[in-house]
């Protein structure tokens, strides 16, 4: 019975052993592959998540000052064309106006509406 009981030992201590090596092997491989995997983001130029969301923060700001920014050019627009009347058209000159208008000599300028020399540059 010694000799069994012997054996089964052995056999349990050979199965441990192979065991433990396994969990080593194992261990070795999940490190392989995480560092493939993390050499395979690093190569991608991937962001970390904090990163984007700094990032998404500058654009949900950027997205609201452009949004007032419009809303205030709209208002200005529609101040503006409050304020400004509408003009009246200027009727088209009819032929005998024209004809009339390329009879007259053009009309003589003034010294004083000469610029002082040097200076209209």
């Amino acid at each position: 019975m010694q000799t069994q009981s012997r054996f089964f030992d052995d056999i349990a201590r050979v199965a441990n052993g192979a065991l433990s090596a396994a969990a080593g092997v194992r261990a070795e491989i999940e490190q392989l592959v995480r560092q493939q995997f993390d050499r395979f983001l690093a190569d991608r130029d991937l962001v970390t998540r904090e990163e984007f969301e700094a990032v998404e923060a500058v654009a949900v700001k950027a997205r609201e000052e452009q949004e007032k920014l419009a809303a205030r050019v709209a208002e200005l627009e529609a101040v503006l064309a409050s304020k400004t009347a509408p003009t009246k058209p200027t009727p088209k000159p009819t032929a005998s106006r024209r004809r009339a208008a390329a009879r007259r000599p053009a009309p003589r300028r003034q010294p004083s509406d000469d610029p002082p020399s040097g200076e209209g540059s």
